[in-house]
This record gives structure tokens, sequence and C-alpha cells, in this order.
């Protein structure tokens, strides 16, 4: 039992070092030893920790989902009404400022493309935005109600949020000179008004 949280907090650290690798190198370039040099330990110990680099991977997944979850917890501190969560809720994912981490963001772009092709990696990141499609979900019926509007079109916006951000997070990573600097965040919180205001009572 005592040597329990010194594992944990080496595979921690062998995440952290993934998210790192990849950010900087994209996930086939992402060596072993260069996830330990940004781990900080020694390459054997990433071999003693974890069986092959996508075990890794499949707990980055999960603790970048962790991330942005505590982000918007933190953000929602403060929230008083559903608008408030709502909004919350979308500048956790897309907002400038504190908590912003360019690197999860590189490497959840990373982990989508990795997706396409990795079964075990396409399972966790099915479930991770089905967790975030379900949190939406349940801010945007909230919000609605309390507006007095019908709920009817909350699948479809949810599902069309949650793409905004994901292409929103793409081409901060592969185009970010492009955009201009903090358009995600405002923009989707006013198609958001809009689209709702739109909605019949």
């Amino acid at each position: 039992m005592a040597n329990r949280p010194n594992t944990e907090e080496r595979r921690a650290q062998i995440v952290n070092g993934l998210l790192l690798a990849i950010a900087e190198h994209g996930y086939a370039k992402a060596t072993i030893q260069i996830i330990a040099r940004k781990a900080g330990i020694a390459p054997g110990l990433v071999h003693y920790h974890f069986t092959a680099k996508a075990e890794i991977l499949v707990e980055l997944v999960k603790t970048l989902a962790e991330i942005f979850r505590a982000r918007y917890t933190t953000l929602a501190a403060s929230a008083v009404s559903p608008e408030d969560h709502l909004f919350a809720y979308v500048n956790a994912r897309l907002a400038k400022g504190v908590g912003e981490n360019p690197a999860v963001v590189g490497a959840w772009v990373m982990i989508g493309s990795e997706a396409v092709r990795m079964p075990e990696v396409q399972m966790i990141y099915q479930q991770a935005i089905g967790a975030e499609l379900a949190l939406l979900k349940e801010l945007l019926a909230a919000y609605l109600t309390s507006i007095g509007k019908p709920l009817n079109s909350v699948d479809h916006l949810a599902a069309s949020i949650i793409s905004l951000m994901e292409g929103a997070f793409q081409i901060a990573v592969g185009a970010p000179d492009v955009m201009p600097t903090g358009y995600a965040a405002t923009t989707t919180i006013q198609l958001i008004k809009r689209y709702v205001g739109a909605e019949p009572n």
C-alpha cells in the first residue's frame, strides 16, 4: 500500500510527458524516450508503468477530459443563473485567460486524429465526447427552460456546439494565425443567443 501513491504519481508524470510530447512532436513521433524526457524520468520507468504507448494515450484522454471539466467547475463557481452556467461551460472550453492551456488543446486534436485509426482510442474518445454532450444538453435544457423556450432543439443544438468547439480546436492548432484572437468563445455565445432568440416561446 505504501507504494501506491508513488505509482499513481509516476503514471501521472508519464501521462503529462505524453501530453507535452504530443503537443510538440505529434503522437507518431512521441517516442518512449521523448515521453520519459518530458516526464523527467528514465525510459525504463515508462515501460514499468505502461505496457505500450497506446495505453498511455488512453489515460491521457481521460486526463484531458478531467482538465476540461475542472476548468468548467472553476468558471462556474460564481454562476448564479442557468445562462451563467451554460456560458461558463463555453468559456471553459474556448476562452482565453485563466486555465487556458495550448498544450492540452494540441494534445486533444492529436487524440481526435488517433481515434480515427485506433479502436481503443476511439472508444475512450467517444466516451469523453459523450460525457461533454450530456453535460451540454443538461445546461442547454436548463437555460431554455429558464427563458420559456421549448426543448425540442436541445439535441441538435448541443451536437452543433460540440462540433463547433472541436473545429475551433483543430484550427487553433493547425492554423493559429488565421483566425481572430479570442473569437471562439464570444462568437459561440452570440450564436447560441441568436439561435435561442429565434425559437418560439
